[in-house]
């Protein structure tokens, strides 16, 4: 009996992750064992796995891989090879799944609050040959996804170009955030017509005219709603970012609703962050608390079920729910399941402190307008970059491999707790796992591995145990007999996230290769 890989399979490895199978388009991929691999490797539509030198051990593999879906049996007769795309390539570098990247530092809008001050472009935009070398180097480290972001990256000449690219290489550009303005049915059918479908991701920011105040342009408001409606009607994934402040925070549940009308699918909200534009347009009074961001996510939760789950959203690091869906968690409670008074094994424990203290910059790179690798895009709004590298000066694939950058998204929580005694002797240390990098860099400056005051707040004012009162409590006034999942949902998902980021960290220590 021979067997051939299915087409959408390709085998690949990186550096310290050197076995692995891809699934396309969608480019999921799952590391293996060397038994594993070495079966996969002998499904070339040319081994005979009758063969006595083919153990039973190797045949048993083969014939889960068949009820997986991964492989076939070929029939009596039948001929079939390998693709050369499908043979196993090894990338020189550390595994990175996904780049979200800035193209460009322009933007035709003027927002108040912008990382990069995007209408003065102090990032500036590389020339259309040095990004088409960091599309090809994207291509060459084995990154499988990017997302397209700017400034506003509708503004580039090259734009589709670039697409076109990364879509020619089998990287999937999984999304496009724009301001809405340039989405137009011509942009939206060239997209289709090369096979590339990304949600289009937009920002709103508020009914009552906030919108149009905080992108600084009359009529944003409009025009982001046409292009929600026209990627409705097109057929494109839609989602959205609010960022709040005191102006708009009240009109939260509006504008979820106002959303959902025009065919939005996801929301994401967060406050305002303090850069250099928010302060330089004297906007500090416009500043939310942690305490007050809370508060108002707590008073909105209840009619999020209420108004049927309109939409996904994630309320911060506080609250998740899927769009129609009861079954709610809370994102920063990445390490729930390791609080000792509800879950006192010492295994998961070590898996905790073993986690990267980021999972999403792990696994995800941002790059920068002016080519600079950096943990995620916040940290672009920093004074002092210079410790971290650019794709023109070191190259990608060494970047990956031996870096500031890579040295930083590796940092373990055990390191971080090691580092930070206040945070080492907090009794939520486990759950919080050290918070965000960004928040607390956007606080010190100067300092990736200084406390996150944000989550501090947030753990110490018993804000997590009130969303759990609140969920549940909302969930059950629906009243149709749905399941209240609450905290057990939160700790599944909390164990679930335990396993995300950490997964690339244990994969790499368990699967080196001899």
């Amino acid at each position: 009996m021979r067997y051939v890989l299915n087409s959408q399979f390709v085998l690949r490895g990186w550096k310290r992750l050197p076995w692995a199978v891809m699934h396309r388009p969608e480019n999921s991929v799952r590391f293996l064992d060397a038994s594993t691999f070495r079966a996969l490797e002998l499904c070339d539509g040319a081994i005979d796995f009758d063969l006595p030198i083919i153990t039973d051990r190797l045949r048993e593999i083969v014939m889960e891989l068949e009820r997986w879906g991964v492989v076939r049996a070929l029939a009596d007769g039948e001929h079939a090879a390998l693709a050369h795309d499908q043979r196993y390539a090894r990338y020189p570098n550390r595994f990175i799944e996904t780049a979200h990247w800035s193209i460009t530092g322009r933007c035709n809008y003027r927002c108040r609050h912008c990382f990069m001050d995007a209408p003065g472009a102090k990032l500036g935009e590389l020339d259309h040959d040095t990004v088409m070398d960091i599309a090809r180097q994207i291509v060459e480290a084995g990154i499988l996804r990017v997302s397209l972001t700017g400034g506003e990256p509708l503004v580039r000449g090259d734009f589709l170009e670039i697409v076109g690219f990364l879509a020619e290489h089998h990287v999937l550009v999984s999304q496009i955030y724009s301001n809405g303005r340039l989405v137009t049915r011509e942009l939206l059918e060239t997209l289709a017509d090369l096979g590339v479908h990304p949600e289009i991701n937009m920002s709103f920011d508020g009914t009552e005219g906030w919108h149009d105040w905080l992108r600084g342009v009359d009529g944003a408001t409009d025009d982001v709603l046409r292009a929600f409606d026209l990627c409705s009607e097109i057929g494109f994934p839609t989602g959205a970012e609010m960022c709040l402040h005191k102006g708009n925070i009240h009109t939260l549940r509006d504008s979820v609703n106002l959303l959902a009308e025009h065919g939005c699918s996801s929301l994401k909200t967060n406050p305002v962050a303090s850069t250099d534009a928010w302060e330089k347009h004297g906007r500090r009074d416009y500043d939310l608390s942690t305490e007050e961001v809370a508060e108002a996510y707590l008073g909105y939760i209840p009619h999020y079920f209420e108004d049927g789950m309109p939409l996904s959203i994630m309320l911060g690091g506080m609250f998740s729910c899927e769009k129609g869906s009861v079954d709610w968690y809370i994102p920063r409670a990445r390490f729930a399941v390791c609080d000792a008074e509800t879950d006192p094994d010492e295994d998961v424990e070590e898996a905790c402190l073993a986690a990267c203290v980021c999972g999403h910059a792990r696994t995800t790179l941002y790059i920068s307008p002016e080519g600079r690798m950096l943990p995620c895009m916040p940290l672009s709004a920093l004074p002092d970059q210079s410790g971290f590298p650019t794709v023109q000066d070191v190259g990608l694939a060494q970047g990956l491999s031996d870096s500031e950058y890579l040295r930083l998204i590796t940092t373990t929580v055990a390191e971080y707790l090691e580092r930070n005694p206040e945070c080492a002797a907090c009794e939520f240390r486990l759950s919080c796992g050290g918070g965000c990098r960004g928040s607390a860099l956007l606080t010190t400056r100067d300092d990736a591995m200084a406390p996150d005051r944000a989550i501090c707040a947030l753990y110490r004012g018993g804000y997590y145990d009130r969303v759990r009162e609140v969920a549940q409590s909302a969930v059950a006034a629906r009243g149709k007999g749905e399941a209240i999942v609450g905290g057990d949902e939160d700790d599944k998902r909390g164990r679930a996230s335990l396993v995300e980021s950490g997964r690339v960290a244990e994969a790499e220590n368990e699967r080196r290769p001899s």
